[in-house]
């Protein structure tokens, strides 16, 4: 290797710097350094501030040229790049030098990324959002021992002061990115169990779910708890509320709590789904039952009221009571969301 870069040199000097970038960090994961080393030899190679940062467990390493940690406010990076494991992003790694960057910041920049994968995943805890789903069970189980269950976060990167949010999913899309989208920059982890996806999380922001996700979120501080939340939560989820908070349902959770057997054998709820068949119908009762007005649903049906009217007349003939009541609307309101427990 000496010698092909000595025969380099005298033809390009940049090939020559960069092929040393790259024995310099190949020494470096020889010597199995880890992290916060890796950022100081960065630091003093490229003679500027270098960074570490890791979006998993939100850790971030600044180290100054003189190897010391960096003081102060960080400044704007002049190049950064993602530290990449397993096709998913991890974190990234950035040079905060003053001006513009150096020829070889980038090559610097891409090696120190590859190395800091590589560390990661010799000493890190689970390395990427997907973690181990005998490890997430063990946090959500109702019936887990609390050391094992304390242990089993820390195998997952949550610090013990962290709160843990969970929510639990059913998604088109891979959970990783889900996660990663929900709780961008902070601790998140999932795996799939038992058909349902599950999301632990620092932090859940409702509003970050994507439209094709049905997503229940609990509101319990106890993983377990959250997890029997966010599965109840998820039940109550549909084409119109996608996701669900806990904390919202309020007594509405009750119902979740009926034995199917009871919600087939109530007559309102065997009139809705003799109306699953007609979709134009069973429509309409969403619609009405969502806006408790026959113009505001005629106006999300793009119908006219008339019209909505004289269906709701017909429903009413085939529920057995007046839609257009009080009375009506709450039994209906009720027995469509029984109809639609059932379908769990």
């Amino acid at each position: 290797m000496e010698a092909l870069v000595e025969r380099l040199s005298g033809l390009d000097p940049q090939v020559d710097g960069m092929i040393r970038v790259v024995m310099f960090y190949d020494t470096l994961m020889r010597r199995r350094v880890d992290l916060p080393a890796l950022a100081r030899a960065s630091a003093g190679l490229a003679e500027c501030v270098a960074g570490i940062r890791l979006h998993g467990t939100g850790r971030v390493i600044r180290v100054a040229p003189d190897g010391r940690n960096a003081s102060g406010p960080p400044a704007p990076a002049s190049t950064t790049a993602p530290i990449v494991l397993d096709e998913e992003e991890i974190g990234t790694v950035w040079l905060e030098r003053p001006g513009p960057p150096g020829p070889l910041d980038e090559a610097v920049l891409d090696r120190l990324a590859i190395a800091a994968a590589a560390v990661f995943e010799r000493y890190g805890p689970a390395r990427t959002t997907m973690a181990d789903p005998a490890l997430v069970e063990l946090v959500i189980t109702p019936d887990g021992d609390e050391a094992a269950r304390a242990r089993a976060l820390r195998l997952l990167g949550f610090a013990a002061d962290l709160p843990v949010r969970v929510a639990a999913v059913r998604s088109p899309r891979p959970l990783d990115r889900v996660g990663a989208l929900v709780c961008p920059g902070r601790p998140v982890k999932a795996a799939p169990l038992a058909g349902v996806g599950v999301i632990l999380a620092a932090a859940i922001d409702a509003a970050r779910f994507p439209a094709d996700v049905h997503a229940g979120i609990g509101a319990a501080a106890r993983p377990d708890h959250a997890w029997r939340e966010a599965r109840t939560a998820l039940r109550f989820t549909g084409a119109r509320e996608p996701v669900v908070r806990y904390e919202d349902l309020g007594a509405l959770a009750l119902l979740a709590e009926i034995p199917s057997a009871a919600a087939r054998g109530n007559a309102d709820v065997a009139a809705i789904a003799r109306l699953a068949g007609a979709r134009d119908d069973l429509d309409t009762l969403e619609a009405y039952c969502a806006t408790g007005s026959l113009r505001q649903a005629a106006d999300h049906l793009h119908l006219h009221h008339s019209s909505v009217a004289r269906r709701l007349e017909q429903l009413a003939k085939t529920l057995g009571f007046e839609l257009t009541e009080p009375s009506g609307l709450t039994r209906a309101r009720l027995a469509l969301t029984l109809w639609r427990l059932l379908d769990d």
